[in-house]
């Protein structure tokens, strides 16, 4: 059913959920796994006063990506993935396209009105702009579920550490 699975990670909680459980879904339909960590365009970042703040951002990012990328690695996967820059739900629908993605699989965050209002409407563009379905992972999975899922252990895994 699902043979290219994208996963879009930000280090946050809810990112974090989002990469295991497109990890599992992944390892149930043997797919291939592209992981897309995107460094969100910040108004600041347009500006040359901004430059220094998109740098430290691209590093964090970078450090993001490393530690998922070995993460998944560690659960047994032999995957591919890429950092882009600019708005998120755009890099996540034109990366499913590039990797030829039938899964892209996302985490969520209530937001408030005022949030929405001001970051826009990710989830919208996405279903209006994928041409795959998309997985919003949205239920907590313990360690213990998940290695159990997963079929590995859990001492060579490192631990996602951001908030």
């Amino acid at each position: 059913m699902y043979q290219r699975v994208l996963l879009a990670y930000d280090g946050t909680r809810e990112g974090r959920g989002a990469l295991r459980e497109g990890a599992i879904v992944a390892r149930t339909f043997g797919a291939r796994v592209f992981l897309l960590c995107v460094v969100p365009e910040s108004a600041s970042g347009r500006i040359p006063e901004g430059a220094a703040g998109v740098v430290q951002a691209q590093e964090a990012y970078q450090e993001l990506f490393d530690e998922a990328m070995t993460w998944m690695k560690g659960t047994g996967f032999d995957l591919s993935g890429q950092i882009a820059v600019g708005e998120p739900a755009q890099q996540i629908s034109l990366h499913a396209r590039r990797f030829n993605a039938d899964l892209v699989v996302v985490g969520h965050r209530k937001r408030s009105l005022l949030e929405r209002w001001w970051s826009g409407t990710t989830g919208a563009y996405l279903v209006d702009h994928l041409g795959c379905s998309i997985l919003v992972a949205r239920r907590p999975i313990s360690d213990e579920d998940f290695f159990a899922a997963m079929g590995v252990d859990a001492a060579p895994l490192p631990t996602l550490q951001r908030s």
